[in-house]
This record gives C-alpha cells, structure tokens and sequence, in this order.
C-alpha cells in the first residue's frame, strides 16, 4: 500500500523519543511518499516563491533537524531489523550550504576566521541534475547526488535525543552512499520501530567538511519499508549502487572505523563461510574505509566492499 504524507508541521518533529505518538502506522512491504523542507525549516515549491516556514509539533527547546515522522510499523519488536528501500529523491530547486563559523576546531586549523562565515546560495537544476552557485564573481557548476543525510529508529533508551549525532538505530548518517536504489538496514529497539526522515542534501563529499551539504528541501521522496523478523543486526548496514557498506560511529575517529571494519569483516565471513582472520585479509585488498562525516561530535566512517569485488 502507498501511503502520502503531507508536509505541515503536525507531521514534523526535531528530536528522538520513544513515547512519541506516530503520525502513520503502515504495514512491512507498504511504501511512503512525501515531501521534506530544507534544513532551515522551510520550503519553497517554485523559485520566486516565498517559502513557507514550518515548526516542529513537540516543541523542543532546542530545534535540530526537521523530520518526517515518526511512522510506526505494525509487527516491529526490539531484536527485529527494518530494511528502508530509498526508490526516488527528488531535490527542490534551491539549495544553501555554509563555510566558517562551525565546526570551530577546522577554522583554527585551516586558518578560517569565524567573521568569515559564508553561506552560498544554490540553484539545482534536476532536469541537467546540476547545482550552480556564484562566487567572487565566478560561476560554478557541480553534478548533483540527491540522498537524506537522516533515516533512523527511535533508540531504545529513555528520554529525547538530539538529532545531530547519528545513533545504533541510524539517524544522522550523512552517507552519500544512500542514494536511490539503496536499502539501508536499521536494528529495531522500540515496539513499531518509529521511522523518521529529513534532512535532504543534493550533493555532499565525504566528511562534509565544513559541516554542510548542499541542503536542501526534497520535492518527492519514496521510500518502502520491509520488516525482517529473523535477521540480526547490531549497527546499521547498507546495500548500495557502489556495494555494501558498514558503519562505525564515535567521538574518536579510530574507534569508529575500527566498528566498521569490523561490521564488514563480519559481513565477509557471513558471504563467503570464512574465519574472522581470512575475512580480514581479504577486507585489506577489497574493502575502502572513508570518513563520512566528521562534523556531528559523533564521527562517521563507513567501509564499502564494491558489488563483484570479491568473486
């Protein structure tokens, strides 16, 4: 079944809390399409006109990310996986990202005064997908690669989370791996999982280095989500376009890619019947670590192991 959302603020929220009543509760195998805003709250349909400003419904004192949701699955129980399918992101016509100000240890660095703090204005062009921006008098041009920096689960932990770091459960991945045709698996803690999304980018590189995207509102996205009864799952995992991919999270840079060489070397062994030793020596020449984002307090590193690469 295809369920729409519609974007208003009753469907909006900007924290995690397992208590939070959902907005939808939809069945495994239904899909979800809806529209996301941007970054700053707001959303804008066509250029010229005025974009309209949205407000999270639980009032958090503290506004992070805006997110559609949450949607409760209907069977899911703490132990089981969901499995979200991404079938379209559909950037908006505009996009900002910024430069200077935060993260304040890469300013003091690289050099970068925080009275330098800079936004660029972006105009995405999804015909050509293409985004363009002007500065010191020059144009520039990019090719874009629409993905949701945050898909995640309500954790199973008591109290509200903050949606910057990214969590066991997923959330503010920041993956730009996650692009259509993706499946990104996510362990269950809470009874309906409680799905919730945002957090649109046209196109960011690894680390998102100066602590934005190009963010973005999306005008369509659609996502189906599967529930798995009988996998197990203890961070979460991607299949993507470029292979599979593991995550790590944590403060320390280290300790987060060592979490995700070891999800993946665990998902080699799990492929090809070997010891944990022979799935390390065969990650060593197939496996690419890259920092996702080092922006969140919460690092990211994720390892991708290409689809054929080992045969």
């Amino acid at each position: 079944m295809n369920h729409h959302i519609e974007l208003k603020s009753e469907n909006l929220h900007s924290s995690f809390n397992k208590e939070y009543k959902p907005i939808l509760t939809i069945q495994s195998g239904d899909t979800i399409e809806t529209r996301t805003p941007d970054i700053q709250w707001g959303y804008s349909a066509h250029k010229g006109e005025e974009r309209v400003i949205y407000h999270s419904r639980e009032n958090e004192e503290r506004l992070g990310h805006p997110l559609i949701g949450p949607v409760a699955i209907e069977g899911a129980k703490p132990g089981m996986v969901l499995e979200v399918r991404i079938n379209q992101n559909v950037p908006g016509w505009y996009g900002r990202n910024w430069a200077g100000g935060t993260p304040a240890w890469q300013n003091e660095k690289l050099g970068i005064a925080d009275s330098e703090r800079l936004q660029i204005d972006w105009t995405l062009d999804r015909e050509q997908m293409t985004g363009n921006c002007t500065m010191s008098g020059r144009q520039f041009s990019v090719a874009l690669s629409p993905f949701l920096g945050l898909i995640g689960l309500a954790p199973g932990e008591s109290g509200t989370h903050r949606t910057s770091p990214p969590y066991r459960t997923g959330g503010n991945i920041d993956c730009k791996e996650l692009v259509e045709g993706s499946s990104l698996f996510l362990p269950v803690e809470v009874e309906g999982a409680l799905l919730s999304f945002g957090d649109g980018h046209a196109l960011q590189g690894d680390g998102e280095n100066s602590g934005t995207a190009i963010e973005c509102p999306m005008d369509l996205v659609n996502l189906t989500v599967v529930l798995h009864e009988e996998m197990e799952l203890a961070m979460p995992k991607a299949k993507t376009p470029a292979g599979w991919v593991t995550f790590g999270f944590d403060e320390d840079l280290n300790e987060a890619a060592a979490t995700a060489l070891d999800e993946m070397v665990g998902l080699i062994q799990q492929f090809h019947s070997l010891s944990k030793t022979e799935a390390m020596a065969l990650a060593s020449v197939a496996v690419d670590l890259r920092v996702t984002q080092i922006v969140n307090g919460v690092k990211g590193v994720h390892a991708i192991l290409p689809h054929g690469a080992i045969r």
